[in-house]
């Protein structure tokens, strides 16, 4: 049985079962330790864009989507898509009633819908829910807040279609969670309707990195160096301002924020990010359940079909996303009901 920590409301619990990770995640990280790490730690920075975007490309063309899954590009649907940016839809065999807004990560450089599709596939076949995932525009060249526009909008244009908010659960991996965590809060600043929950898989919360270099000093993370990670926060950034609340993903604490799922690898240096932020909006009212699974390494929930931790880290994530959908349904349910008796009470009334 795979094992994760759950972190809820500052309480640490472990579900009973075997500890540690499998023979293949262990054999993942080490070999990523020993060989991809390495190279970026040395790489200089004018090649690291480069590297992360060839990376993500050779992982897409590995790490095949759910075959019961089908892809169709928003330019196929050019009556359709109103305007919206370039993007994908991966729709499940037989689509429920809802959607899934998927914000990809790559350090906001790098990465395509193209490149998630072992994540996004895995999702629509686990839920039966459609997957939007915007094509959205990357830096150096397109830097804040051109992302962080493009998932808003994609949002919106989600909205615009009829589908109501709380059928919408949006999601995000590394600096795709950023975008959503990002976006729902700004939502929720400018009065639009918030979205069912929020899935987050290690999100990316402090774009200065002080806080993951700590972690990389006690868990050297196999992936990726904070050093690295703040030269991709740099680009992003560029001249804004680093304290703006849509770059500054704490501010959320405090706003009215639907229920969130967070995942994070055991030994990747941004999971005291993401306990941190878990730990910020429990203290501020907000849901969130932070899930914290042993020995493994940054969004390894991309390796969904190889390791039975991402497996099993995707079943609870479609099983949160599902509750959130069908609380929806239950609240609909409740209210006809409570119509439905007030209509009879004024009939009886009326005799």
């Amino acid at each position: 049985m795979v094992v994760f920590e759950v972190i809820s409301s500052r309480t640490q619990t472990a579900p009973a079962g075997v500890t540690g990770s499998s023979r293949p995640a262990v054999a993942l990280a080490g070999a990523l330790r020993l060989g991809f790490r390495p190279i970026a730690d040395r790489l200089p920075e004018r090649y690291a864009l480069s590297l992360l975007r060839a990376a993500l490309d050779t992982g897409a063309r590995l790490l095949r989507p759910d075959p019961t899954v089908t892809i169709v590009e928003l330019d196929d649907l050019a009556d359709e898509s109103n305007g919206l940016l370039p993007g994908e839809w991966v729709l499940p065999a037989e689509p429920g009633d809802g959607a899934i807004l998927y914000l990809h990560g790559g350090g906001f450089a790098s990465g395509s819908p193209s490149t998630h599709r072992a994540i996004t596939g895995r999702l629509a076949a686990d839920t039966g829910l459609p997957v939007l995932v915007p094509d959205y525009r990357l830096a150096p060249e397109h830097p804040f807040p051109a992302a962080f526009e493009d998932g808003l909008d994609a949002y919106r244009w989600l909205l615009d279609q009829g589908i109501p908010s709380s059928k919408i659960v949006v999601v995000g991996d590394s600096s795709g969670g950023h975008l959503a965590a990002a976006v729902v809060g700004e939502a929720c600043r400018l009065g639009l309707p918030s979205p069912a929950g929020v899935v987050l898989f290690s999100p990316w919360v402090d774009l200065s990195c002080e806080l993951s270099a700590l972690g990389d000093r006690e868990c050297r993370d196999p992936f990726i160096s904070p050093e690295l990670a703040q030269h991709f926060g740099r680009l992003y950034v560029g001249d804004e301002d680093w304290s703006d609340p849509r770059l500054s993903l704490l501010d959320l604490a405090g706003l009215d924020l639907p229920p969130f799922l967070v995942q994070v690898g055991g030994i990747e240096s941004l999971r005291a990010e993401a306990e941190h932020l878990a730990e910020a909006l429990t203290d501020a009212g907000t849901s969130c359940e932070l899930q914290v699974w042993p020995g493994q390494m940054h969004v390894f929930q991309f390796f969904n079909r190889l390791l039975p931790e991402a497996g099993a880290a995707m079943t609870e994530a479609a099983g949160f996303v599902r509750s959130r959908v069908e609380a929806a349904d239950e609240a609909l349910d409740e209210l006809a009901e409570a119509v439905d008796e007030i209509f009879e009470e004024i009939l009886d009334e009326a005799a």
